[in-house]
This record gives structure tokens, C-alpha cells and sequence, in this order.
């Protein structure tokens, strides 16, 4: 699936996947190590299954290097067919603000189409709402929960994303899934 301007252009797209849930009891000596829970470890490779069948493999893939953060991607990667080598682990990406995302995203390759950014909450849930607006999130839920993934068009320079110049196309989370 391509997204095309009304002038024929391509527009970019930005896939922003949050970490999937992570192991709270786990005996990591810090937050940044905390591992993937099962359910995690389940989630990540069914999103990654429908990027793939969804036909919406990036082109470019950066994440955060938080050990629950590197597990998500590896998981997606591997259920995508893509070289997990192709990942750019930026350490903005962990404990980020949503200008720090911005910028994470302005640093970009320019022919870059379709990015992935995995990271975390709130910054991925500010930058969804910066750059697409307000999203309400579902009854009884979290607008962003582990391992939910957001697709938006982009403009065509990643290092101009003003407020409200993005649409969300999609809104996936691994419990709306089936199986």
C-alpha cells in the first residue's frame, strides 16, 4: 500500500510501534533492561506478521535500544523478513520527549519512504497527536498500549513536521488482531 498525494507524488510514511509489554518483575538491574513478558514476546512477531501482510515493510527501521525495546523490534523484524543488521539503535529514542522523536526523525535518509520508529510511551503518543492531531482513544483503553502501531502519511522532508501535517491511516493494536 502506497499513500499518493493528489498531485501524483508519494507521500512518506511513519510506523510508530511501541515496545510490547514488558516484564515488570523481572530481576533487570535497571529500567532499561527490563525484558519482554510472554505476552510480549507473543505480541511483537504478530505485529510485525501484519506490517508483512499489510504490505508495509519500512525501508528504514530505527528503535530505541532498551532491551524490551530491541526484543520487539528483532521479534517484528524476523516475522517481516527483514535483516535485523538494517536497525539504527539512537539512544534519544530512550526516555524521549516527543521534539526528541522530531528530531530522532529529521536525522532520517532522505530517500528514506516508510519508517519504523519503535520506542515508548508518551513521547510516541505526543508525536502521533502532534503530527496527526488529537486521537481518541478506545473505550475502556489506552490510546497507545504495548505493542500497538500507528500509521500515518508524511510529508515529504522528515525534518519539517510541523503540528497537523500527518494523517493517521491506521490505528493497530495486537488484541484487535486475529488468532
Amino acid at each position: 500500500m502506497s499513500v499518493a498525494l493528489s498531485n501524483g507524488s508519494m507521500r512518506r510514511e511513519l510506523l510508530l510501534l511501541r515496545h510490547a509489554k514488558s516484564a515488570w518483575g523481572a530481576d533487570a538491574p535497571t529500567d532499561f533492561e527490563r525484558p519482554l513478558a510472554k505476552r510480549g514476546q507473543r505480541d511483537a512477531p504478530r505485529m510485525g506478521a501484519w506490517i508483512r501482510e499489510s504490505s508495509l515493510l519500512p525501508d528504514h527501521v530505527v528503535s530505541s535500544p532498551a532491551r524490551r525495546a530491541a526484543q520487539t523490534v528483532h521479534l517484528a523484524l524476523v516475522e517481516m523478513g527483514l535483516d535485523e543488521e538494517a536497525v539504527v539503535f539512537v539512544d534519544d529514542v530512550y526516555e524521549a520527549a516527543m521534539f526528541d522523536l522530531l528530531d530522532v526523525l529529521a536525522d532520517c535518509p532522505a530517500t528514506s519512504r516508510r519508517v519504523l520508529l519503535v520506542g515508548h510511551n508518551p513521547a510516541l503518543e505526543d508525536l502521533v497527536e502532534h503530527l496527526a492531531g488529537r486521537v481518541a482513544a478506545p473505550p475502556g483503553g489506552k490510546l497507545f498500549p504495548t505493542a500497538a502501531l500507528a500509521h500515518l502519511a508524511m510529508p515529504d522532508d522528515w525534518s519539517r513536521l510541523p503540528r497537523g501535517c500527518a494523517e493517521l491511516l491506521s490505528f493497530i493494536r495486537p488484541r484487535t488482531l486475529p488468532g
